[in-house]
This record gives structure tokens, sequence and C-alpha cells, in this order.
């Protein structure tokens, strides 16, 4: 079967270990695809200016739909709510740890044991590294004197680029920087009441064609049921909430049993306003939890919230200067 991914190293990493999985499970053999995406073509560019992470899946989504790949695998923090007519998620392999996590300098003296400690090793007006909204959006209300500069690129070249000085810090995904090889750089996983997580962070999708029996049923095999259904929850309230890869939600499911525990955050783009919501459900009704979280948050006012952020947005998705 042939296999579209992305050729960054964690696109890779992501799509070997997916066909690795099929083919352990009895699956057939995947050739990897690599397609290039407008969002690696514009690396240099801010995901806010440029229309969001839809820029990472779209080429690779057009791809399957001409059938020139059987499956597409993504990271599920790319993925939009609503995918196109015809492609669906068939299996979400194994999560990783979903949390944020915030990276110093190589040889920074100290090791930061809390979120307190982490504060005050970096002072009044860091200069942390991150082109996510969400992550600026949260975190600007616990460093509310800090910079936040954008950085795009590879795993290694960011961390380059914070070891030569360029910034005091960045925020990164827990997983990406453990998937790598790269979990001993990290200073502090940031707590989730601290900081949400993206919908879908830590988790890896198997994207394909409805209707493609074969590629579904040689994919089921590696479907994570805890994680498909905790998936599913988080990408139903993004639905509900109309919101994109570039509006500041956060959200997070956890399995408990046979339940769910759903947690989620709206806040505005300069960090003053917040709504937070949290409720309980049954793993089986999973995207039902989802809404009805997401009918909570907007019950609470998270509505004029991303109203704002649509209008400072623009039509093209990209923050208006």
């Amino acid at each position: 079967m042939r296999l579209g991914t992305r050729g960054s190293q964690l696109a890779l990493w992501q799509a070997r270990t997916a066909a690795a999985l099929i083919e352990e499970s009895g699956g057939p053999r995947c050739e990897i695809v690599v397609i290039r995406t407008t969002g690696d073509r514009l690396a240099e560019a801010a995901l806010s200016e440029v229309g969001g992470k839809r820029l990472f899946v779209k080429e690779i989504e057009d791809a399957l739909l001409r059938h020139e790949v059987d499956f597409a695998v993504h990271s599920c923090k790319d993925m939009p709510a609503e995918l196109p007519p015809g492609l669906g998620i068939a299996a979400i392999l194994p999560r990783e740890d979903p949390r944020d996590a915030v990276v110093l300098p190589e040889g920074t003296p100290g090791s930061p044991e809390s979120l307190e400690d982490l504060l005050h090793l970096l002072g009044q007006q860091p200069r942390m590294g991150t082109s996510s909204v969400r992550r600026v959006a949260e975190l600007i209300r616990l460093m509310p004197g800090a910079r936040f500069l954008p950085i795009r690129g590879n795993l290694d070249t960011r961390l380059r680029k914070l070891d030569a000085g360029g910034y005091d810090a960045l925020v990164l995904a827990t997983a990406g920087m453990r998937r790598l090889g790269f979990a001993s750089r990290i200073s502090l996983a940031l707590p989730v009441d601290a900081c949400v997580p993206a919908p879908g962070q830590g988790a890896i999708a198997i994207e394909l064609r409805a209707g493609d029996e074969r590629t579904r049923e040689a994919v089921a095999r590696v479907n994570q049921p805890l994680a498909a259904a905790a998936v599913a929850a988080e990408r139903a309230l993004v639905a509900e909430l109309g919101g994109g890869c570039q509006v500041p939600i956060g959200a997070l499911a956890l399995p408990d049993g046979d339940s769910l525990d759903l947690q989620a955050v709206v806040v505005s783009l300069d960090g003053q306003r917040a709504v937070r919501a949290r409720a309980r459900g049954p793993g089986g009704d999973a995207a039902g939890l989802g809404r009805r979280v997401a009918r909570q948050l907007l019950e609470d006012g998270a509505g004029a919230i991303l109203d704002d952020v649509r209008e400072a947005q623009g039509p093209a998705g990209g923050l208006q200067p």
C-alpha cells in the first residue's frame, strides 16, 4: 500500500512507525510516498499569517482523493475538524504524552521541578519561541511580560536556534520531543490545568478514502480504541465550536476505565479572557461528550471570544496586521 506523508523528520518517523505496525500486524508492505505541502514550502512564514496548519495536510489529502496514495499519516493536531468529503479517519495509533513542554537552552543551570520554578528561572521578560496561537494565548496569562517569537523548522533546527541564544525557551509538543529522541531536553512538561494541549496533540491519525475496504481492514488492526475515543471527543468539540487549527482552543480527553474525562478551554488572543469546561461521559459516546462540552463553553461565553478571533484573522484565516 502507498502511504502519503510530509517529509519532515517527525512526519517520516510517524509514517515509518505506522508502516511497521501495519506490517507487524499481518498487513501488506507499505511504500512511503513523500508529498511536499504548502506548509513546507512556506517554511519561514508564521502559520497564523498564512492560514494555519491546514496547509500541512491539503496536498496529501488531494493525493489521496486522486488515488495517488492509499492512505495518509498525519499528526492529528494538524488535521481540520471537518475533513474533505470522501475522506475519514480510520485509525489512531497509540498516543504519546499530549502535554506541551518547555525546553531551555542546553547548559542552563538549575532544573525546574514545577511551574513556579520555571517561571522564576525564566524571569520577567523571557523570549519564548513558539508559532502556536493557542500556546501564546494560554501562556501569556502565566508570563505577561514574555515576548513570544515565531519559530519553524525541524526539531533539531529549532533546538540549535535555542542553544545559539536566539530564545530563552521554546514551547514544543512533548510527543515530538520523545519520538525523535530528545526527551532529555525537556525541561518541564506543562501541567494541563496551566496549558491545555491542542486537540489531538500526541496522536497519529491514519486517513483514507471512504469505501476503500481493503485499506480500512489493513489499518484497522493498528487502531488503539482508547486513543481513538479521546481524539473523537476532542475533534467533535472543535467541530461544534467551528474552530480551526489556528484558533486558541485547548482540549484533552483522558480515558478512565470505560469513561472519558474531557477538559477544554477557549482563550482570547491576548490571553485576557478564558472560558473553561469539563465533563465526563461514556467512551462509547465520545463525540457526544465533545459536543456537550463545546455547548457548555458557548453558554459560558466562548462564542464571543471565537468571534473576536475570527474577525482578527480575516477570511483567509491569518491574523491581520
